[in-house]
């Protein structure tokens, strides 16, 4: 099962995360750099998929297109618990990053 972080696995969103993580591993170059967190929002939950600098392009696409595609994977996901969730997609910023 994939690892995934901010809460246990047997939360709602623990589908979708896992589905996220999975498609953007066989996507990039670096799929030990994929990393999918949990956060809870109102009025949905937030999945943020983060990976390698070097990746962002592979996840975003020409125009945005694979993103929007994964972003409807994920929402197919959600939707199978009866689910809504946003799903934010980014790389990586260090700790000490402050924005």
């Amino acid at each position: 099962m994939a690892e995934v972080h901010g809460h246990e696995e047997e939360d709602d969103e623990g589908v979708v995360a896992a589905t996220l993580e999975y498609v953007a591993r066989a996507l990039v170059d670096h799929p030990d750099s994929v990393s999918v967190t949990r956060h809870p929002g109102e009025p949905r939950p937030v999945v943020r998929l983060d990976v390698h600098p070097d990746d962002i392009g592979h996840v975003i696409g020409r125009g945005g297109r694979m993103a929007r595609s994964i972003r409807a994977v994920a929402k197919a996901a959600a939707a199978l618990d009866d689910l809504s969730v946003h799903v934010q997609i980014g790389e990586p910023r260090d700790r000490g990053d402050s924005r």
